[in-house]
């Protein structure tokens, strides 16, 4: 990446970047009694969700380990559920397999129909205040609303599925241009994948295929907030709790500040002893980053020493990741 590119991606917090997400999944289930089945096929208590809220909430096996990480905006008899691009047509199956015995319920999948925008930045509230109006916009992180933008009518949420302030915008694909245009005339500033990607390495969030798959659990992805363990039965709901309550987590994941570029799927090495294995890294305004899951028998701390190869690295905590006291 060269020098020009990196200051452009300085930026990060400062302005308002406009990011497109309409290849994420958005699937809309339809029905009052939709909130209740989702409740029971996550890990999140979403029953005491009202309409103009939301969560995320992670989607398991019987094993507990990890389908995805979505979020779920709940509204007036119906849900959406934000899906990673390449887990929502799995999720849609894993879904709707039970759907048959749930009545008055309706899955879609509208990700074709809908475009999806991220607008993140210190800015960006301000962009969306001269637009709406401050008492349109939703308050707390994961309310959303439906408003018009200059006559285009928006779903709004506030939150952008990192730890950057801003909001995520979803409608009518045909309407996507025009919303487009609307809030980069008002000062927003394109930014492609590779920005997201950036971004999620600073703030330390896992994504699909990388740090999300069926081989770690939630309490090892560090989605401690995104899991209840007291709402009752659900999918893989046993699995978690026995890990917690009989401290038998076996690994957990950092964020390792690197001295140069390592390759994911290195064993990660702290002295002579093999801890761990990376699973994501990247060059960022911050330098080196990487993600990846260290073995808890080995005391994973803020600081430790490892090593990837021949790439020096140093364990740090990630503003996304949280974890159960016992970690």
């Amino acid at each position: 990446m060269s020098a020009t590119r990196i200051a452009q991606l300085r930026k990060n917090g400062a302005g308002s970047l406009l990011l497109d997400h309409s290849d994420w999944g958005r699937l809309h289930l339809k029905g009052s009694p939709g909130l209740e089945y989702l409740h029971n096929q996550s890990t999140q208590d979403l029953k005491g969700l009202r309409a103009g809220q939301g969560a995320e909430t992670v989607f398991v096996t019987p094993t507990a380990g990890i389908l995805d990480l979505t979020t779920v905006y709940v509204g007036e008899a119906e849900c959406w559920i934000w899906t990673s691009p390449q887990r929502r047509a799995a999720l849609l199956q894993s879904l709707g397999r039970m759907l048959p015995f749930v009545r008055g319920v309706e899955l879609a999948d509208e990700t074709e129909q809908t475009f999806g925008l991220l607008l993140i930045g210190s800015e960006s509230e301000q962009i969306l205040q001269d637009l709406l109006g401050s008492e349109h916009l939703p308050a707390e992180h994961h309310e959303h609303q439906q408003v018009e933008i200059q006559g285009i009518p928006v779903h709004l949420a506030r939150g952008t599925g990192l730890m950057q302030p801003g909001f995520t915008l979803w409608g009518n694909s045909s309407q996507k241009m025009s919303l487009q245009e609307c809030l980069l005339q008002r000062g927003a500033e394109w930014r492609g994948a590779e920005q997201w990607e950036v971004l999620r390495l600073e703030a330390g969030r896992p994504v699909a295929d990388r740090e999300l798959t069926t081989d770690y659990n939630p309490l090892e992805a560090g989605l401690w907030r995104a899991i209840s363990l007291s709402k009752g039965c659900y999918i893989g709901q046993e699995v978690l709790a026995k890990q917690v309550t009989y401290k038998r987590i076996r690994q957990t994941l950092w964020g390792i500040h690197l001295s140069g570029m390592a390759e994911p799927g290195l064993e990660i090495w702290h002295r002579e002893e093999k801890i761990g294995f990376l699973t994501s890294t990247g060059l960022t305004p911050k330098g080196y980053l990487g993600l990846g899951y260290i073995r808890t028998k080995f005391e994973p701390k803020e600081g430790l020493e490892v090593q990837a190869d021949r790439v020096q690295g140093t364990l740090i905590r990630m503003p996304f990741l949280t974890y159960p006291p016992s970690v």
